[in-house]
């Protein structure tokens, strides 16, 4: 399968035109900041894109990212603009004619960048062998991937060493596909549906337990939408099964509990964080408006004060007293139901 999905994504798709279905296309509403970022993106980067989500996290000047499947760079070289000339940007990809674009605009978007020199660096390798990266424990800030962690065999994996390369309130914050069941081994030997990023897609019970087991303990849902897939003859094949985009941000942070739990704790923002002067979303539960007084759990009090957002928060609150867990927190599908599903709870 490793070669397959090498042989999609180097050989099969020339373009975005290419592709059979809508799993790696982004529809989400574009940020107004990210436009006239990505307005200066190679045309030929741009086209090669196959992602499903955004993955440009908030506060990013300075930071060190790592981008696991960058393609041909497109979200690579908007995080350059991003972290600035101050920061550094790896992207991995295992698909040398991607590659191969990615690298010869090298000099290109430093220039549109403003840059002195590039900021950005290509590593050619597996995203489930990412201990054979020369970088040591600890040295990313961030890793980001779009929609490639499917399109991998040993994911548990992909989730382990991308822990060990965070460092402490480091996150990973990706978009990727999911699936409501567990996909037959026949669907997952299908080619085309692999590279299309369907049924290499993990059941979303089975990411959680991969995450939680890598270290991340409490998964955060910033964003998902339905896949429709608009190709007939692939969704007969896929029958009722139902796929989503999902972005995740998972927080690398010591003595964060499996469950909301109330310590009668709460945080007002400052309004600081870069584009976000009004609200800050941490995730699709979560929305905090500037100045108000807004309570959380223990968990999102360590996202907010363990993580590079602690200086634009005041704090309010110990850890003196605890008031049970927080009543909205359940074990219920995270994402929106497709059009037509019932939701039932036994």
């Amino acid at each position: 399968m490793l070669e397959s999905v090498k042989d999609y994504y180097g050989r099969v798709l020339q373009s975005s035109d290419d592709l059979q279905t809508n799993a790696c296309c982004t529809d989400e509403a574009m940020p107004e900041f990210l436009k006239p970022i990505l307005s200066k993106v190679h045309d030929e980067v741009l086209m090669r894109y196959y992602g499903c989500g955004l993955v440009t996290p908030e506060q990013m000047k300075g930071l060190k990212v790592l981008d696991l499947g960058c393609g041909a760079g497109r979200d690579v070289y908007a995080i350059s603009a991003m972290v600035g000339e101050t920061g550094e940007v790896v992207g991995l990809d295992m698909t040398p004619e991607q590659l191969a674009v990615a690298r010869e605009y090298q000099d290109y978007h430093a220039d549109v960048f403003a840059h002195a020199k590039s900021n950005v660096q290509f590593i050619q390798g597996n995203i489930d062998k990412l201990e054979e990266l020369p970088f040591e424990d600890g040295y990313f800030d961030v890793i980001v991937s779009n929609c490639v962690i499917n399109l991998v065999e040993d994911k548990q994996a992909v989730l382990k060493q991308a822990h060990r390369l965070l460092k402490a309130g480091g996150e990973m914050y990706f978009s990727d596909v999911y699936c409501d069941r567990r996909i037959p081994q026949s669907l997952v030997d299908d080619e085309v549906l692999y590279g299309e990023c369907l049924s290499g897609a993990l059941y979303w019970r089975d990411f959680l337990e991969f995450s939680k087991i890598a270290g991340f303990t409490d998964p955060r849902l910033v964003k998902d939408r339905v896949l429709t897939i608009e190709n007939s003859k692939l969704e007969q094949k896929i029958g009722h099964m139902n796929f989503y985009s999902a972005t995740y941000r998972l927080f690398k942070i010591d003595g964060l509990e499996t469950a909301c739990e109330d310590y009668g704790q709460a945080v007002r923002y400052k309004g600081t964080i870069e584009h976000c002067p009004q609200v800050f979303m941490l995730d699709g539960h979560h929305k905090i408006e500037v100045g108000k007084m807004f309570s959380v759990c223990g968990n999102t009090y360590r996202m907010l004060n363990d993580t590079r957002f602690k200086e634009h928060f005041e704090f309010f609150g110990s850890w003196d007293n605890h008031y049970g867990i927080y009543p909205d927190c359940g074990d219920l599908m995270p994402f929106k139901p497709a059009q037509g599903d019932e939701v039932a709870c036994c």
